[in-house]
């Protein structure tokens, strides 16, 4: 590449930052639902170690497209907090009598630009890094040369078309140059959307937890207790290993923020 091409690939790639930019320093960035953020969890969290008032980060893997046009940034900072961390204790009774493991987490904020705006979401679905890393990672060529790679809760994703589909062969979301888009679709207590958001690595019907062994997602996040979930447990401590992945929903007329500028 000469100095020249150099120069105007370099010119073109912060003139499309700056463009970015523009979206979220002018005028009014409404983040009202529905939208979805798909993130990943950027350090440990768990029963047995952590405190209630730890810092928990994450950050977005994903763009998110707003209403109006606006953007959320891949790589946008998630902050939240670990609310009650209670670790489970064996002892010689039945599990049955033993008191429950809890993990409580609270997403506080999402940074857009040089703003913070609070956050009123429920965590959809959740898995952890070894299930977000098989998601991303194509199946053996020798099996399937296609490069087809499988979203978390089942939906299948192929590099050379745009449509994904559900494992009966439905198309359920489309794979664009800046991620995976999809109508959610109803499953268990998680809703369908009417638009399409952003998500990621996971499937349109992904619900619940995934890869978590003896863990329940106990409290998903609601209206009344927004952007909260618990993992619960009377076997082990729950943890949330780094690395692990989430897609988080906003809840409906919960998130009427605009940022001033």
């Amino acid at each position: 590449m000469s100095r020249t091409t150099w120069f105007l690939a370099l010119a073109l790639a912060s003139s499309s930052l700056l463009a970015q930019g523009s979206k979220l320093s002018t005028g009014e960035i409404s983040i009202e639902s529905p939208f979805t953020l798909p993130i990943v969890f950027l350090n440990n969290i768990s029963a047995s170690h952590s405190h209630a008032g730890d810092v928990v980060l994450a950050k977005t893997t994903q763009i998110v497209r707003l209403g109006n046009g606006a953007v959320i940034p891949r790589g946008s900072r998630i902050t939240g907090h670990v609310v009650l961390a209670r670790p489970f204790i064996y002892n010689k009774t039945p599990y049955a009598r033993q008191k429950e493991s809890i993990l409580t987490v609270h997403f506080d904020s999402v940074e857009v630009g040089h703003e913070s705006i609070p956050l009123a979401v429920m965590v959809r679905a959740m898995a952890d890094p070894i299930t977000s890393q098989e998601a991303q990672t194509p199946i053996n060529h020798d099996i399937d040369p296609s490069g087809m790679t499988t979203q978390i809760g089942g939906d299948q994703r192929y590099p050379w078309s745009a449509p994904v589909v559900s494992s009966e062969g439905d198309v359920v979301a489309y794979s664009r140059r800046d991620g995976v888009y999809a109508h959610l679709i109803a499953n268990g207590p998680c809703n369908a959307s009417s638009v399409e958001v952003s998500v990621g690595i996971y499937s349109a019907s992904a619900c619940g937890l995934y890869g978590f062994t003896d863990v329940s997602l106990r409290e998903f996040g609601s209206v009344s207790n927004p952007s909260t979930f618990t993992l619960s447990s009377t076997h082990v401590s729950p943890k949330i290993w780094k690395y692990s992945t989430a897609i988080l929903e906003a809840l409906p007329g919960q998130n009427a923020v605009a940022l001033r500028r």
